[in-house]
């Protein structure tokens, strides 16, 4: 969420920030709260702009002098904001929740996403012309991920998913992580991403691996051990610290890869029930990774009145529900629903807001939440004093009809019979 893959520079700028506030980015789009982390650590690479074909901005690059004009909103995509750096994430999240709740999606939006895949296997965040080739350096493994779990869910793509597997082995880095742009530092959200779309795909994560680590390995070396504070401990920090620095404790890149810790996908389906609270990670190595990242997020979402924080340089922290979202999946793929509880209490009384931007229904919101309700075992009907489901299919195109237009002879015949019969009875 990706998880969401904007990273941090030195002139962050260079990608807008996207969502319905200043104060924060993008509320599902993954990619857009990894340039959080990035500034706040100082750590991350830009990755290349979706659609320029342009390599990944070194840190020196200079921001460019007007961002550029939106793109327009294909008629199968969900949501009406510009789609250029989250189209394909924010369709995956649409038809993951659809699914989940029982629904249907049109077909044309499967066809959409199914049309925005490289010939590679991989997917970039949104490209306008599927008729010209994609930009290796423009793929984005936060899309690719999302894109194969959605299709897996929708079942009958086994072939794009296969591709998309191939695009995931091609481009893990020699670390066993995954970055957002090839040929990047890789991070814990899109390694975590990357995981948990490598699970969904039937495919075990340990056994994908460059030079003997798998992307397992690379997010277990970025969790925090029992040299940091007692309250950071577990938690996974989004890149690795630079030599002689400290890591710093991110709280979306552990919940996003909290779910791939715990051997999970999306939708995400409630793991059994844990016997008590998870435990923190101590020195003994007796904690598994998955239960310390859990007991990171339980403590953090505790100690912040149920949520989760955004922090931006220069700005007071200010809630982040996608990143709360996240804690809430992963929590209860792990079997920690319990502890989850009151952060969904949270979402369900504060995240009206949040699932609207300036163009209307905010999909990638609105299907996140979607999957946080069914994880929890909430109704998304009537949740955050909405219908989610409801309103994130009146976001996108309209399923095909297959009532017919006017009834068929026989029945408009029996019809109307029925009514000269009661016209009848009325005289009488």
């Amino acid at each position: 969420m990706a998880g969401c893959g904007d990273r941090g520079r030195s002139a962050p700028s260079a990608r807008p920030p996207k969502g319905p506030r200043s104060a924060m980015l993008a509320p599902a789009r993954i990619g857009a709260a990894l340039l959080a982390a990035g500034l706040l650590t100082g750590l991350a690479t830009g990755p290349a702009l979706a659609d320029s074909g342009a390599p990944s901005a070194p840190a020196s690059a200079t921001a460019p002098s007007s961002p550029p004009a939106p793109a327009a909103v294909p008629s199968a995509l969900y949501g009406k904001s510009d789609p250029t750096y989250d189209g394909v994430y924010r369709q995956s999240l649409a038809l993951l929740a659809l699914k989940a709740t029982g629904q249907t999606p049109p077909t044309a939006a499967v066809d959409w996403l199914k049309g925005q895949q490289c010939t590679d296997g991989g997917w970039p965040s949104f490209r306008a012309d599927t008729g010209t080739a994609c930009a290796a350096a423009t793929e984005d493994s936060n899309a690719t991920a999302l894109a194969m779990q959605a299709l897996v869910a929708l079942g009958g793509h086994q072939d794009a998913v296969d591709k998309g597997t191939g695009w995931l082995k091609a481009n893990q880095n020699a670390d066993g992580s995954w970055s957002y742009n090839p040929g990047n530092a890789g991070d814990a959200n899109s390694t975590g991403l990357a995981v948990s779309a490598l699970h969904a795909a039937g495919v075990d994560p340990k056994t994908v691996a460059k030079q003997g680590k798998s992307g397992v390995q690379a997010l277990t070396a970025l969790q925090l051990d029992c040299k940091a504070a007692a309250d950071q401990r577990g938690a996974l920090a989004y890149q690795a610290a630079a030599p002689g620095a400290a890591p710093a404790a991110n709280a979306l890149a552990t919940a996003q890869a909290e779910l791939a810790l715990a051997d999970g996908s999306l939708p995400v389906t409630a793991g059994s029930a844990q016997p008590g609270a998870p435990k923190p990670l101590d020195c003994s190595g007796a904690v598994a990774p998955a239960e310390g990242s859990a007991a990171y997020l339980v403590g953090t979402l505790g100690a912040n009145g149920q949520h989760l924080m955004l922090a931006m340089p220069g700005a007071a922290p200010t809630p982040d529900f996608a990143a709360t979202s996240w804690a809430v999946l992963s929590l209860a793929k792990a079997g920690y629903g319990a502890q989850a509880g009151p952060a969904v209490d949270w979402l369900s009384a504060n995240a009206a807001g949040w699932l609207h931007n300036k163009s209307g229904t905010d999909a990638a919101a609105t299907a996140t939440l979607i999957l946080t309700t069914k994880a929890a075992g909430r109704d998304p009907h009537s949740f955050a004093g909405a219908d989610l489901v409801s309103s994130l299919a009146a976001a996108g195109p309209a399923a095909p009809s297959t009532a017919p237009s006017t009834p068929p002879p026989s029945t408009a015949a029996a019809r109307a019979a029925s009514t000269r019969s009661g016209s009848r009875a009325a005289a009488c």
